[in-house]
């Protein structure tokens, strides 16, 4: 008896020995774990670095530029309950993100299904911020790496490696704009067909490989073409629910009409000519070629009941292209009035015809994205003498009522409407708007300005907008107004009676202008209700 209960001494002693020994090994050695942060916030504990990794490297569905693609299947012969059981379809719903069961208009049964679509990428990195650090503690609670990957992605977007260029406009008003890619190349081959699309492919390539002819009498040459914007670049790891770019023709829409830009189909009407299609659909004619490039230019015959794309462009480079520019330009004649004071008001006789003289000009452009900005005035040649039309009038003196059937161009020869009574994306605010007037350069700073008719001086200051401006009341019905003068002319102020054909001012660019040019507008019945100026020209 004596003798078991030693045994059982010995048990118990020996139990607590095992119990104090294997506690003391496990003080001695803790755990070698490792937490997770994110951006400084503990996510949780896990006992692998590597695992983790590994899991997000495996997970199959890390895809950019994902959209909602919706595939409609409808079946006549089917019920809803054997289209949802059908095994062809069950893969696709399982991997779906949202199904719709349903009976179309014609009480067909239908299902929709919804799917995420974008472009697959194999290699996918951790967000940053996200950092793991090794720890040694004797507590036990894990988290699975299942659970850290779900509290990673509602948080914060995985990256990629790739490029993040940055485009900073040389307008001030206008926000900088990112653009990420993939693969360096793919930018530099985007900018190339923006390029292309407003300098012409063949021409670019001409420009590029010294291959331009030279100008033998008349024609343009390209000086030069470049980017006027300032673009950066820098290796970046790209967060996935960004825009990535890994095309070069998608970058390149991007870089030409900007996110989602206004766009719709147009049926040409009878006798409408690709200038009335612009016009009435509110965009310019380059807009217009650029988004259908089947016509070569605005003269381009185009038949009635033909489906065309209205898009309106949005460019977020500046593309320039700098021409130096030969013309051969009709010299209109000039009608002179002379008045025979003894002859009564309304004694009109032709003592000369007149005859259009020619002038062969040559002018230097700046184009930025397919629109003139500035022309620099190289050389004039007279080719053939204009001869002035000189009409006898009767009157004594110079009247102050315009003649409706006698209008004169307010500039001197060698003119270019770099903007006409259409619309455009604004050169300066890069806003769409209707340009209400023409915009008539090439003639150079402090060349004339004319008066278009008799008629009595009834606005002359300056404009934050229009700079020096005057503006001509031809007591007629008729208004017409001249802006971004570098100045006035002497002796011409409020009230003063002007002739047609009178100098009234001098070219220049105050104002919002981008180079000399006269702004010139008509009104009609009243001030302010302006027109169209060519017609007073018809």
């Amino acid at each position: 008896m004596k003798k078991k209960g030693s045994i059982i001494t010995c048990l118990i002693l020996g139990v607590i020995l095992f119990v104090i020994c294997f506690d003391y090994n496990k003080r001695d050695y803790p755990n070698e774990f490792y937490n997770v942060y994110l951006d400084g916030k503990l996510l949780g504990v896990i006992d692998s670095k590597n695992a983790l990794e590994n899991y997000i490297n495996a997970k199959a569905n890390h895809f950019i530029n994902v959209e909602e693609v919706t595939t409609t299947y409808c079946e006549t012969d089917k019920t809803l309950e054997q289209i949802i059981i059908d095994e062809n379809l069950q893969p696709i719903i399982d991997s779906s993100k949202d199904t719709k069961y349903y009976q179309n208009e014609d009480g067909i049964n239908c299902l929709d299904i919804i799917i995420e679509d974008g472009d697959l990428i194999e290699d996918v990195y951790t967000p940053k911020g996200l950092n793991i650090e090794k720890i040694l503690t004797f507590s036990g609670n894990l988290n699975t790496v299942e659970e850290i990957y779900e509290k990673i992605v509602n948080l914060k977007s995985f990256t990629i490696k790739g490029y993040q260029f940055s485009i900073k406009s040389t307008d001030e008003e206008k926000e900088n704009v990112n653009v990420y890619v993939t693969d360096k190349n793919i930018f530099e081959q985007a900018v190339n067909k923006m390029i292309e699309t407003y300098v012409g492919k063949e021409r670019y390539e001409q420009y590029l490989s010294d291959g331009q002819k030279p100008i033998e009498t008349v024609g343009s040459l390209v000086e030069n073409v470049y980017i006027e914007d300032e673009i950066t670049v820098k290796n970046v790891q790209i967060p996935i629910s960004e825009t990535i770019y890994t095309d070069a023709d998608d970058l390149a829409q991007f870089l030409l009409y900007g996110n989602e830009p206004v766009t719709k189909t147009y049926i040409v009407k009878e006798q409408e000519m690709i200038s009335d299609i612009a016009f009435n659909n509110k965009i310019s004619n380059q807009e217009f070629l650029i988004s259908n490039p089947k016509y070569r230019d605005e003269t381009s015959l185009i038949s009635a009941g033909t489906e065309v794309l209205i898009k309106e462009t949005s460019p977020q480079l500046s593309v320039v292209m700098e021409l130096y520019v030969v013309e051969d330009k009709e010299d209109s004649f000039e009608t002179v009035y002379q008045y025979d004071e003894n002859e009564y008001i309304g004694y009109e006789e032709v003592i000369q015809e007149g005859e259009d003289g020619l002038e062969r000009v040559s002018q230097r452009q700046k184009i930025v994205n397919g629109d003139i900005a500035f022309v620099e005035p190289v050389g004039k040649e007279t080719l053939k003498n204009a001869i002035d039309e000189i009409i006898v009038k009767g009157d004594k003196y110079v009247p102050n009522v315009g003649d409706l059937n006698n209008w004169a161009w307010p500039s001197v020869s060698g003119w270019v409407i770099t903007t006409d009574y259409a619309w455009r994306i604004h050169p300066i605010t890069g806003g769409r708007d209707f340009h209400d007037a023409l915009d008539i350069a090439g003639m150079g700073y402090n060349s004339p300005i004319y008066a278009a008719n008799n008629g009595t001086v009834i606005i002359k200051e300056y404009r934050y907008d229009y700079g020096n401006y005057m503006v001509i009341d031809h007591n007629n019905g008729y208004y017409t107004a001249y802006a971004h003068m570098n100045k006035f002319m002497e002796g011409v102020n409020i009230g003063t009676t002007v002739a047609r054909g009178q100098q009234i001012g001098y070219v220049g660019s105050t104002g919002y202008s981008t180079g000399p040019h006269i702004h010139f507008e008509v009104w009609k019945d009243c001030r302010y209700c302006k027109i169209n100026p060519w017609s007073i020209f018809e």
